[in-house]
């Protein structure tokens, strides 16, 4: 395939999130033809997943520049700037409609199985930069296809790898055998059916981010309601508390990011969390009536609780990249360039700099990590950086070197995903589900 014949391939994006979209968007606003491949049934989907956790970015962050242009002319309204959405309204009200502009450019039940450069494995570098891209689609009805693609954006997210409770990183010895017990995600406690799961009874929360801080304010919010008698929360930290625990409360430049960390600094004040820190899980056994027990690294051991909500992050699905050349941190599985500047043990996500397609660069030309997978294991994303992530590298993808070297972003400080510092101090592996992100 000639140089011409490939420019007029799309540009393949993996994932319809919000990352990818903007990615979409900010293509067709250069004149580049994108093809967004999503797992899921829906624009979005993972969102959804989530949908009933209200974010603490307001609406001015949470659109792209790209985006708004392609929607105004449906007549599209952006919601108040001021306000919060949740997860379910940002799916409804921008992802879904952005979607439908989009059209035939998004497939959806479409999951990514490999990329590669055509013709050529991971490990030929005969004339590898002037082949195209070749990504493997599985289908949901089962049919496979191959797409050519001139550049691949791949915005995929890491919501389907999330941490496990272990403290080594690994599954703690029983952690799977008690999977009945255990969820690794924010329970929608307004569901009558997963409310009645976590009603009256003693729940475990491992994780100290603000999935931990939502998860604790949920179920301090259940145990004062009728319904909610005897509802209580153990809150299992691998470090101490101190005064950034909480995040920055009214000092936050999100407020309310800081009101999430107060309410959950209420559960404990309150009486509805006991805080257990250092406390690193080694093993979970089953008590003689099926209850997990934890079992720490030091040798203790927690009364037995009911359920398990371990909200330890997340890490990047890199299984269908076997056979592009990645530049990956040996710690946070980041881009090179691009780890130092978002390491948790010294940045939060206001002290993260601007950063574009040089630091997002691989040794796979015209591949890109970007949104939350570009973060690897580091918990400190927000949403408009992935909007900027994606303006600087579709404008290298079009060849507009300068507007791509052009990156700037202010981001608001003192968050709950503040710098992680020493291990036996703060959780230095990464304890949330991309933090600000989502």
């Amino acid at each position: 395939m000639d140089k011409l014949e490939q420019q007029n391939l799309p540009v393949v994006v993996i994932g319809a999130g919000p990352v990818g979209l903007a990615a979409a968007a900010q293509l067709v606003a250069r004149g580049i033809e994108p093809l967004v491949l999503e797992a899921g049934t829906a624009a979005g989907s993972a969102v959804r997943e989530w949908s009933h956790v209200r974010l603490f970015s307001t609406w001015s962050e949470l659109t792209d520049p790209a985006a708004e242009k392609l929607l105004a002319p449906t007549g599209w309204v952006k919601p108040d700037p001021d306000s919060c959405p949740s997860g379910g309204e940002w799916a409804d009200l921008y992802l879904r409609p952005l979607a439908d502009v989009l059209g035939d450019r998004v497939r959806t039940g479409a999951r990514v199985t490999g990329v590669s450069r055509t013709g050529r494995d991971r490990v030929v570098d005969a004339d590898r930069e002037a082949q195209p891209f070749v990504v493997h689609v599985a289908h949901t009805d089962g049919r496979e296809e191959r797409v050519f693609a001139r550049a691949v954006v791949d915005a995929s997210g890491t919501w389907t790898s999330p941490g496990p409770a272990g403290g080594s990183g690994l599954p703690a010895p029983g952690e799977r055998a008690a999977a009945d017990r255990i969820t690794y995600r924010v329970p929608d406690l307004k569901d009558p059916a997963v409310r009645a799961r976590y009603a009256g009874r003693r729940t475990a929360v491992i994780g100290s981010g603000a999935s931990a801080f939502t998860a604790l304010a949920y179920l301090a919010d259940l145990a004062e309601a009728e319904d909610g008698a005897g509802t209580h929360a153990v809150w299992v930290l691998r470090r101490g508390i101190s005064g950034s625990t909480f995040g920055g409360g009214t000092a936050d430049q999100l407020p309310a990011r800081g009101a999430l960390g107060l309410a959950a600094k209420a559960a404990v004040d309150d009486g509805h969390a006991d805080a257990v820190t250092g406390f690193r899980i080694d093993a979970i056994e089953r008590a003689g009536d099926g209850r997990p027990v934890l079992v720490a690294e030091d040798g203790r051991r927690l009364e037995p609780v009911d359920e398990v909500i371990a909200l330890t992050g997340f890490r990047p699905d890199l299984s269908f990249l076997s056979e592009i050349r990645l530049g990956l941190d040996e710690r946070l599985q980041a881009p090179t360039a691009l780890a130092p500047l978002i390491d948790p043990n010294q940045h939060s996500c206001g002290t993260v700099y601007p950063h574009g397609h040089r630091e997002l660069a691989h040794p796979e030309q015209d591949f890109y990590l970007v949104g939350m997978k570009s973060y690897g294991r580091a918990p400190t994303f927000l949403a408009m950086t992935g909007y900027e992530q994606v303006r600087s590298v579709v404008a290298a993808i079009a060849g507009d070197t300068d507007s791509a070297d052009r990156v700037e972003l202010t981001l608001p400080e003192t968050g709950v995903c503040g710098g992680a510092g020493l291990f036996d101090i703060s959780e230095a592996d990464g304890s949330d589900d991309g933090c600000c992100g989502s």
